[in-house]
């Protein structure tokens, strides 16, 4: 097989690069080295035939994909952002570039696709009852009120949130992720193309970027180690995340390119990629600190953010037969003195 992976000089994609290359494949990397994303020009594998360009260039594009059989597709911009100034750039090279790399995937008959997609689309997580908490307000985040409420006032208690859960992207960056679902089930069902679409939830490991504000959490509270800075938790501490370790996620990336080259034409599939083990951002700060810099609990909040949010990842064992192998203990032992990509300026 020969993959072409869009981003595949960034975090998750570089991973996904490695892992392709240990069992055999032909990699092609297309990558666009954007200075917001990458500190410095990564290295490359020499084994990888490399492609400077941006997907929503459609010459680039093109080129890349010539004599490829499948797509990964991790070129995105990603994480919460500034401010919503940056919403259009988040929809060009979220959703113009997967329009471009979709077109060109039709014109040149590629029929396997897996894109990055993310936990992000679901907005609040899942919660006894069923219940659907409505976007948190402000008056109450300010109050330091947290977690969404039931009819009584109490607490709504969460539990993990398969793929079919209601989708309700509640930032920017969110609405370009479900967008790009979109667009890609709209080219499997006008092509018999194949789709699989990753609901990634918390990825963290070495390599990671630095000093970026469209980092990860992980990233952020590395960050601030790195420059002597106690990480800062924002509201209490307590938000349920699922923190899954980027070598898991390469390996769901070829379970699902394994899929995809057997699934009916016209297939599309959402899969959430999560250890399936709930920790809290307090823990996760806890796990990376370091003597004299011990986790600071601010009570500040973002607005776009949610409360928790923790992966069912049941689907991707049973179909794909995936399964993660790095524990939190063992991931984060790693991750406190793993190297980070070079500082973002």
């Amino acid at each position: 097989m020969t993959l072409l992976v869009t981003g595949g000089a960034g975090f998750i994609g570089s991973a996904v690069v490695a892992a392709a290359l240990e069992r055999g494949d032909d990699v092609r990397v297309l990558d666009s080295l954007r200075a917001d994303v990458h500190g410095a020009a990564p290295a490359i594998d020499p084994r990888v035939q490399f492609v400077h360009g941006d997907v929503r260039d459609a010459a680039a594009v093109e080129r890349a994909l010539e004599g490829v059989t499948a797509v990964c597709h991790q070129a995105a911009k990603v994480g919460l952002g500034v401010d919503f100034s940056d919403a259009p750039d988040y929809v060009s090279s979220n959703d113009h570039g997967t329009a471009v790399l979709l077109a060109a995937m039709a014109a040149a008959g590629i029929d396997r696709l897996v894109i990055a997609s993310s936990m992000v689309v679901y907005g609040e997580g899942s919660y006894e009852g069923g219940v659907r908490p409505a976007p948190r307000r402000v008056h109450d985040l300010e109050a330091g009120r947290f977690d969404p409420l039931d009819g009584r006032g109490e607490p709504l208690t969460p539990t993990l949130i398969s793929e079919d859960d209601p989708l309700d992207p509640r930032n920017v960056y969110a609405a370009t992720k479900l967008a790009q679902e979109h667009l890609a089930s709209a080219w499997a069902r006008s092509t018999g193309g194949r789709v699989a679409a990753l609901r990634y939830h918390n990825v963290y490991g070495p390599g990671m970027p630095q000093n970026t504000p469209y980092a990860g959490v992980a990233s952020l509270f590395r960050s601030a180690i790195a420059r002597g800075e106690s990480p800062r938790v924002f509201e209490d501490g307590r938000q349920r995340r699922d923190f899954v370790h980027v070598r898991d996620v390469a390996s769901a990336n070829l379970a699902a390119l394994d899929w995809a080259a057997q699934a009916a034409p016209a297939s599309n599939r959402a899969f959430n990629v999560g250890s399936g083990t709930v920790h809290t951002i307090g823990d996760l700060a806890l796990a990376l600190s370091t003597p004299g810099l011990s986790p600071v609990i601010t009570g500040e909040y973002r607005l776009g953010d949610v409360r928790h949010i923790t992966a069912s990842s049941e689907r991707l064992r049973t179909e794909l037969g995936w399964q993660p192998t790095v524990g939190f203990e063992e991931g984060m032992r790693e991750f406190a003195t793993a190297p980070l990509r070079a500082a973002v300026q």
